[in-house]
């Protein structure tokens, strides 16, 4: 026979969203483990967990992870900052990270289930997000930085280097998670944001009664300092504000990063 008590139906109940009789047939044919419970329920389950997929999860926890010569950054998105910093949201999406570390993007869907029943018993919308993974060439200089918060990893950051030492990837590593460049390069940043942001500038420049012949000038700087804000190799180094990343390099090459910001 199996053993269960009306308290186990109720949190089944609670934790799945199935009617009483479901929940009490579900712990019936599964001889009272809630678990195994749950998983028979999913299906319905996941009914009431896909009502909750247009609900706004910018929460969520990073994990970064490393095989062989490759690289991994994933994200796992929540509702809320409760769920994120619990120790099985933490501990799942670090296992998403080691598996497409180990074998590649599509191996996040050997973690479905853990998900979906995260989705059942935490009832929000909880999915993976951004998936990162770099295999990284032989001679080549990879470093991954973690900013954890309250037991999960709210920043995370993967940095290549062609030349250079594992220390200056670190250093960059570290001043992308303060800095949270968006681009490499200049030749990176879209022509047309370019050209939006030069033609606002022209007109605040202009309406500041700046002479007409000095307005190419001084919109020029003033784009530099917008560049200097979205472009890595051209900001300047946190600990060092005089030197900027592209000079912090030397004779290394910065061939890519990534980055995932929980709320950014």
């Amino acid at each position: 026979m199996s053993s269960f008590t009306a308290k186990d139906v109720q949190a089944l109940r609670q934790a799945t969203g199935a009617g009483m009789m479901d929940a009490k047939k579900a712990l019936t044919e599964n001889d009272g483990d809630f678990d195994a419970a749950a998983k028979w329920l999913r299906e319905q389950g996941l009914v009431k967990a896909a009502s909750r997929t247009d609900r706004e999860n910018t929460q969520g926890a990073v994990a970064v992870a490393t095989a062989g010569n490759a690289v991994a950054l994933v994200e796992l998105k929540s509702e809320t900052d409760f769920s994120a910093k619990a120790e099985d949201f933490v501990k799942t999406v670090t296992a998403l990270a080691e598996a497409v570390a180990a074998r590649g993007e599509d191996a996040v869907s050997e973690l479905a289930d853990e998900v979906d029943q995260m989705k059942i018993t935490k009832k929000e919308n909880i999915e993976v997000g951004k998936v990162v993974r770099w295999e990284v060439p032989e001679g080549h200089v990879v470093d991954t930085y973690l900013h954890v918060q309250d037991g999960r990893g709210v920043n995370g950051v993967l940095v290549e280097l062609s030349g250079g030492t594992p220390a200056l990837a670190h250093d960059i590593a570290v001043h992308i998670a303060f800095t949270k460049p968006e681009y490499l390069s200049r030749d990176d940043v879209p022509a047309d944001q370019v050209e939006a942001e030069r033609a606002t500038l022209t007109d605040i420049t202009r309406a500041e009664g700046k002479p007409e012949n000095a307005l190419e000038k001084i919109v020029e700087g003033r784009l530099t300092g917008w560049f200097k804000e979205r472009v890595l190799l051209e900001q300047g180094f946190v600990r060092d504000e005089k030197q900027t990343i592209q000079q912090l390099l030397g004779d290394a090459t910065l061939v890519r990063f990534d980055q995932i910001v929980i709320g950014g």
